[in-house]
């Protein structure tokens, strides 16, 4: 029964988020608590290892739900629930879209979904920050944090620093300040 739900909760959470993995968490923290599957705590424990592993953050999400749940069989009745929306959707939309991607009508809706993704993705980093006591009161912590992200902006914006170097030095400072 929990397999079916698992793959079911995911097949839905697949036809009806748009926007990327990021925008897609915040669908899923919901549906994982209301199926009381995981804590919040466990949940954003999920996504750190989630982000970083390879491959889209909302199927790694689905993966470690559906295994600490289930097991190997919930993993991947939950990776299928994930996949099969995003597969059928792009083979549907793939043969159509060539003959109206430049209608007027299409453009509009691509751009009027623009700003609900980024508050999406917005409310899931907002959610993670206070979750993990990011955000909050104000403590050598915290504005410590604060100066990982400010310092890890910049490298990434201005100085056009790599990801993977800014990743490695955020967690080596980690490692020395906590």
């Amino acid at each position: 029964m929990v397999l079916l739900e698992l793959f079911w909760t995911f097949l839905m959470i697949g036809f009806v988020s748009f926007g990327g993995g990021y925008a897609m968490i915040p669908v899923i923290e919901m549906e994982v608590s209301n199926h009381g599957w995981m804590t919040t705590q466990e949940f954003t424990d999920v996504i750190a290892i989630a982000g970083m592993s390879p491959g889209p953050i909302a199927t790694n999400s689905a993966i470690f739900v559906g295994y600490q749940t289930a097991g190997i069989y919930g993993a991947i009745v939950s990776a299928l629930g994930m996949v099969i929306p995003s597969l059928l959707i792009i083979l549907i939309i793939a043969s159509f879209f060539f003959r109206f991607n430049e209608l007027r009508l299409v453009k509009s809706a691509f751009y009027g979904l623009r700003p609900i993704i980024t508050g999406l993705i917005i409310y899931a980093a907002l959610r993670f920050a206070i979750t993990n006591n990011v955000v909050g009161s104000i403590s050598w912590q915290s504005l410590s944090l604060a100066m990982i992200f400010g310092l890890s902006f910049f490298a990434l914006i201005k100085l056009r620093l790599h990801p993977i170097y800014v990743i490695l030095i955020s967690g080596i400072t980690g490692v020395v300040l906590y």
